[in-house]
């Protein structure tokens, strides 16, 4: 048989052809390039295979690399072509090259391989060698770090989304949101008349929402308040305490109204039935100003207990406004800073709630949703692209969980974190506050808060009845953990192995430099030992990618379109006494009206998953459907699925369920 009959496959959907002419160059294991180009006859059609005979009776060698180039034919627009596969027959063997992916002529020659994935040190061939070398030289000079802001993880250096390219790249298709009720307030510069007023805003967008009635019908009351602290859109803060803090003005006597009878404020610390949320990263932090009004920001400090059936309610808050002048820490027993009780005039202990309230939206909207989820996958995934060539088994594992992170965060920076976007017109930490609050929370986050057992333990949630986040999230956890740790053992038999991956420890050291800025003291993992260590941390990468963001970002609209329940700000100071506000006051505090609308407009574009989401473990890439990698995909979608299950009944018999991480709802990566 005479040289090499190669087959290029074209992809079948209908945008995948192109009019370009394609050159094809096959090397062997020898380094040696036998070339052609597709011949006029030839189309890359969609759907279309066009077979080429390449070399002569003296190629007898077998091909290492297909490389594949494209060139605009004169007088045809310049379209990407998407190619499926190369075929090589070459006598009795015929070698496949997987592609499936976009090409354009910018992208000049572009090299395909046919092995399975593997490791450097597994590599027999010099030619692959280099090819890994060469394809990580040409990722680390298009994919470039840059710094967001001092104290902040790196971001990628890339204004816009032209320079991804087509593979890097994805189409939302929305699921047909309706803002018609949301419409037409732009110009409405002024504050909520009542709160009939606001209720008439509400109704018309959230009467549909089971959840969001909900909220509207009970969020006045404290079990509810304590519900959401568990089980709301950001259930990432509220921890148990075994000693009250120095700088909470609480004392025994203050609280005991409040506890169980015959109990005592040190018995209840003693068995972990005491609570608190502390946003003293607010500290410091500049309060925005919106519609030329200065707006306000405290760093409360709010004590919870749990009471014998689980129930969590709040007993104490000492509100601590954040002044706008001062850095030193305000947040401090003072007169100024009273401490408020159920026991208060009833505005005066509302008024206190949505203080605290207002305060957790800015920590979950820029800290638990786009620090924890968004920054840390986009982080991952430029080290990723960076550090680990497409045949490392970790690259292929990782990157659709991650892929989508620099297309949703480039637009984000652009258009939500740019001048005249939602937080610059209308939430509290505006365009000043940004990396000042996430420089704050870098500086406190730890490796171990972003695991799941360890932080539910941590925070004593583990066992709490009523929080549904934590046994949810720990059983999907633990399934991506599971599939994690066998993916991990099919390429790495020791702990040897993964020790002496050069680029595998390439890429963690870029992630602890670029994203967790070289701080030892994060706990973040500078190297890995060990398989255990690894297949930890790549669970967390997609968690936090794929569940946590389900968890704090789909929940988001259910919990803030009854607007006062979560104010995105505050237009007036807390009071500096009891007893001043009335229930009509309230009003004056919250967002004005163009505010409001355009923060639930935002929320209700983020809050619903796309047309085409993907769910959590369910891949498009071929590879997945190969070999071991087929049986471990069906180990963990069979076990998602048995969640799936088990959440869906316990849902039916609650009067609010708890849906958010369901796997049937997780979407598999960062996409809004």
């Amino acid at each position: 048989m005479e040289g090499y009959h190669v087959t290029i496959r074209t992809a079948a959907p209908a945008l995948a052809g192109s009019y370009s002419i394609l050159h094809v160059s096959l090397i062997n294991i020898q380094g040696r390039i036998v070339s052609a180009v597709l011949d006029a006859e030839s189309h890359l059609l969609p759907g279309s295979a066009c077979t080429i005979l390449m070399g002569g009776s003296d190629d007898v060698e077998q091909v290492a690399l297909v490389r594949l180039r494209l060139e605009a034919r004169p007088g045809f627009p310049e379209l990407d072509w998407h190619c499926q596969t190369v075929e090589v027959n070459h006598g009795p063997q015929v070698q496949v090259f997987p592609c499936h992916r976009w090409l354009r002529a910018a992208d000049g020659d572009v090299e395909l391989r046919c092995e399975d994935a593997c490791l450097l040190n597994m590599e027999a061939l010099q030619v692959l060698i280099g090819h890994r070398a060469q394809e990580l030289s040409t990722r680390q000079q298009h994919i470039r770090w840059q710094t967001l802001a001092e104290g902040v993880p790196h971001c990628v250096d890339m204004q816009s989304l032209q320079p991804l390219g087509p593979n890097l790249s994805y189409t939302r298709q929305s699921p047909g949101t309706n803002l018609h009720y949301l419409m037409g307030f732009t110009e409405r510069k002024e504050p909520w008349r009542s709160f009939k007023e606001i209720e008439c805003l509400f109704l018309h967008n959230g009467s549909g929402n089971p959840v969001a009635m909900y909220v509207w019908s009970h969020w006045r009351e404290d079990a509810f308040f304590g519900y959401q602290c568990l089980n709301g859109c950001n259930p990432l803060l509220v921890q148990q305490i075994r000693s009250i803090p120095a700088n909470l003005s609480v004392t025994p006597e203050l609280v005991q109204p409040f506890l169980p009878e015959g109990s005592s404020l040190e018995l209840e610390l003693e068995t972990g039935k005491v609570f608190l949320l502390d946003y003293e990263v607010l500290e410091g932090v500049p309060p925005n100003i919106i519609n030329g009004k200065q707006q306000h920001l405290t760093a409360p400090l709010c004590l919870l207990h749990a009471g014998p059936d689980g129930t969590l309610k709040p007993i104490a808050i000492q509100v601590c406004l954040v002044l706008m002048l001062c850095t030193q820490l305000q947040q401090k027993p003072a007169t100024e800073n009273p401490v408020f009780l159920p026991s208060d005039p009833q505005p005066d202990w509302l008024l206190a709630k949505m203080w605290t309230r207002c305060a957790d939206f800015q920590c979950h909207q820029l800290i638990s949703h786009f620090l924890r989820t968004h920054l840390l996958g986009e982080v991952c995934c430029i080290a990723t692209l960076r550090q680990l060539p497409e045949v490392h088994p970790i690259h292929r594992l990782l990157m659709p969980h991650i892929r989508s992170s620099l297309q949703i965060n480039i637009q984000a920076r652009a258009s939500l974190l740019a001048p005249n976007g939602v937080f610059d017109r209308a939430i509290g930490c505006g365009l000043k506050a940004i990396p000042v609050l996430l420089a704050h929370a870098m500086a406190r986050l730890r490796y171990d808060t972003l695991c799941v057992p360890e932080d539910l333990k941590a925070r004593g949630l583990d066992s709490l009845p009523n929080c549904y986040y934590a046994q949810d999230a720990l059983k999907v956890w633990n399934a991506l953990n599971r599939f994690v740790t066998k993916w991990v053992d099919v390429y790495y038999h020791s702990n040897t192995e993964v020790q002496e991956d050069s680029e595998l420890q390439s890429w963690i050291k870029e992630i602890f430099t670029k994203g967790f800025l070289g701080k030892a003291e994060s706990g973040m993992p500078q190297s890995f030992e060990s398989k255990e260590e690894l297949s930890k941390f790549i669970t967390m990468v997609i968690f936090s990618s794929s569940a946590l963001h389900a968890a704090v970002n789909f929940s988001q609209l259910d919990f803030n379109l009854w607007m006062p329940n979560c104010p995105a700000s505050m237009s007036r100071p807390p009071p500096q006494s009891k007893g001043l506000v009335r229930e009509d006051d309230l009003m004056t505090f919250l967002p004005e009206v163009n505010a409001t609308c355009s923060v639930l407009t935002t929320l209700t574009l983020l809050s619903q998953p796309a047309a085409n989401f993907v769910p959590l473990c369910q891949y498009r890439e071929p590879y997945f459907s190969n070999g071991a990698h087929y049986r471990l995909v069906e180990e963990v979608q069979s076990d998602l699925r048995a969640i799936a299950e088990e959440i869906s009944e316990r849902n039916s018999k609650m009067e609010l369920p708890y849906p958010y991480l369901s796997p049937l709802l997780i979407e598999n990566s960062v996409a809004i």
